[in-house]
């Protein structure tokens, strides 16, 4: 009977012994990824921002909110990937001017590591376009070094550095900073007058986006924290002069919405060390006790049949 105990110890001490890393390094890169279902909003503020109003056909000055909703698109969902859509408005809050700006986004991402993926109709305001680098998420264990980032106001991807590790909240975090050189993201057409031109009638100008952007990462989860915008926006008429303001100011998360997302960060930290260390640990140790007690069971029925035949 100790015998058979015994071997049944030791077959159960083997195979913990040899799950343990599997659920390391294979259970836990399944299980580990980015939900189909999201669903949360995100707001930012903007303390004495500048913009051109399309409506007062002037620039104006005041307390801008944001709202950013982001939500998964769960029949889009498939393999690795999965599909999220994003809205953005902003309000002036000083003047009363509602709806200032609204843009949609749409983006696929391999559910493991964050990084977009060319599919599912990905649009910005309904016209299409070509994503890379991360997107909404970085990836689970992000490093202290330089990721492409994917910015939607420039419709590309640029270079997010490293720049130091930080504490939001408490919670460890790495801190990024991506420059977005200026880059032309849109064409229109405003009256000559309000440029300061002196001729009648509309004029072609260009509107030029330059910006730093700075993200603050948990990196055993790879979600966003808290975030910065510094933006600021010209109006350039052919020519190439400057001719307006068109946006300026830097958005930043509210103390709420931070608290949230390092509460979301937490405990998703905490689920994968789980996953990452905890149980695999937990399975080591069992399975080298269950092999001791197998093996001293076996030891101990060998030498009672010794006795007993003696």
């Amino acid at each position: 009977m100790r015998r058979a105990i015994g071997v049944f110890l030791l077959a159960i001490g083997a195979f913990l012994i040899v799950l343990a890393p599997l659920v390391r390094s294979v259970v836990a890169d399944r299980l580990i990824e980015a939900p189909a279902d999201q669903y949360n909003i995100t707001n930012l503020t903007v303390d004495n921002g500048r913009y051109f109003s399309k409506k007062d056909l002037k620039v104006m000055s005041g307390q801008l909110d944001i709202t950013v909703t982001t939500r998964g698109d769960v029949a889009g969902a498939k393999g690795d990937q999965v599909v999220w859509d994003q809205f953005t408005v902003v309000n002036d809050v000083t003047n009363d001017n509602r709806g200032l700006d609204m843009t949609q986004f749409r983006s696929a991402f391999n559910r493991y590591n964050g990084v977009a993926v060319n599919c599912c109709g990905a649009n910005i305001d309904k016209e299409p376009v070509q994503i890379e680098g991360q997107v909404f998420l970085w990836p689970f264990g992000t490093e202290k070094k330089t990721y492409k980032v994917f910015n939607s106001s420039a419709h590309a991807a640029f270079d997010a550095r490293f720049v130091g590790e930080d504490t939001v909240n408490g919670l460890p975090v790495y801190k990024f900073q991506q420059d977005v050189p200026e880059t032309k993201i849109a064409t229109l057409t405003a009256p000559a007058s309000v440029l300061g031109m002196d001729q009648a009638g509309d004029v072609q100008v260009d509107r030029y986006y330059t910006g730093t952007n700075t993200f603050w990462i948990e990196p055993t989860s790879g979600a966003p924290v808290k975030q910065e915008q510094q933006r600021h926006e010209v109006l350039k008429t052919t020519d190439g002069v400057e001719r307006l303001v068109a946006f300026d100011g830097t958005a930043r998360m509210t103390p709420e919405s931070v608290g949230a997302l390092v509460k979301s960060a937490t405990d998703a930290k905490t689920q994968i060390n789980l996953l990452r260390s905890t149980a695999p640990l937990v399975l080591l140790v069992i399975g080298i006790v269950a092999l001791a007690a197998g093996a001293v069971l076996i030891i101990a029925g060998r030498g009672a049949r010794t006795a007993a035949g003696e």
